[in-house]
């Protein structure tokens, strides 16, 4: 079996991706790697680990040759709100960084995943129920390197045949990995605050509504979607996903079934909140689940409960 690469391993979904690839293929098959170096101890879950900077080609092209990569999960991104802080960085790594891999995958004949996202939207974009082919428009640079994200995996997979796929995520919502500099991170550190100090300063308003997802039904899709027989696929890329809808008030009034004593406040920073009420309300999946069978397991009640179950035992509370 050829290997599976995994590029920005360490961030907030590759952290749980690697675990779950490595239970299903054996940790000998995946070949982790992010530009920072994993935490002491933490190598031996992560199979293989390499340090890769996903903009070095010839990085890549060593990796790929060296352990005989099949497949590459191509994670390594700037998020949203930090790269606003960095738009030149951003269209360095989310749009570089691609085009590398792809061409690694070209020259190779590596099958690759490329997340999008929510962000590849805009204002003009319809906000309820968000089909799978409308107007993108994005307001952001991150948004701008989704798009042309999805475009460039389409014309690799067009012009090349190059099997590549890819999801629409929502906002995603770990215990594994701290909140990296995303518009929806509020909804992870709510959490973290919640049971350390009861309390939480939300910087998106109280009726901002996004669709979001946690992370084992992400890794879940995202492992079903490239097992999936390709002649299913009509799509191939950037498929509209989610699993729940909420805002952060309702999130908050949920914590307080298990927390009553929780407080939430909020200081609304401009630049995340333009962001979120860029993108749309919700997602229409409807694609997803006829083309490969998605299907979330978690809702809003089942995936707070776990949060906080998981989070207790985390932070040894």
């Amino acid at each position: 079996m050829k290997r599976i690469l995994v590029t920005g391993a360490l961030g907030q979904i590759g952290s749980e991706l690697v675990p779950a690839l490595a239970a299903r293929f054996g940790s000998d098959a995946i070949v982790a790697s992010d530009i920072r170096l994993p935490p002491a101890g933490q190598s031996g879950p992560l199979g293989h680990f390499e340090f890769l900077d996903s903009t070095n080609l010839r990085q890549i092209q060593d990796l790929v040759r060296r352990y005989d990569v099949g497949t590459i999960y191509h994670l390594a991104a700037l998020l949203s709100a930090s790269a606003e802080e960095k738009p030149h960085v951003a269209w360095e790594l989310n749009m570089g960084g691609l085009y590398k891999i792809l061409e690694v995958a070209r020259a190779h004949r590596c099958k690759v995943f490329f997340p999008s996202s929510i962000g590849a939207f805009g204002p003009g974009t319809p906000k309820e129920r968000t089909p799978q082919e409308t107007l993108q428009r994005p307001t952001t640079i991150y948004g701008v390197t989704k798009v042309a994200g999805e475009l460039l995996c389409d014309y690799y997979h067009q012009r090349f045949d190059l099997d590549t796929r890819g999801l629409r995520f929502p906002g995603l919502i770990s215990y594994v990995a701290p909140p990296g500099g995303g518009t929806t991170d509020y909804a992870v550190a709510i959490f973290y605050d919640a049971l350390r100090h009861g309390r939480y300063t939300c910087f998106l308003g109280p009726d901002t509504r996004l669709d979001m997802m946690y992370m084992p039904d992400a890794v879940s899709a995202l492992i079903e979607l490239m097992a999936a027989d390709p002649q299913r696929l009509v799509h191939r890329n950037a498929f509209n996903v989610t699993a729940m809808n909420f805002t952060p008030a309702e999130l908050a009034a949920e914590i307080r079934k298990h927390l009553p004593d929780f407080r939430i406040d909020y200081e609304i920073d401009p630049i995340r909140q333009a962001i979120a009420d860029s993108w749309p309300d919700s997602l229409d999946d409807s694609a997803a689940r006829e083309e490969w069978g998605w299907k979330p397991v978690y809702d809003l009640p089942t995936m707070v409960a776990d949060m906080l179950d998981k989070l207790r035992a985390k932070l040894r509370l």
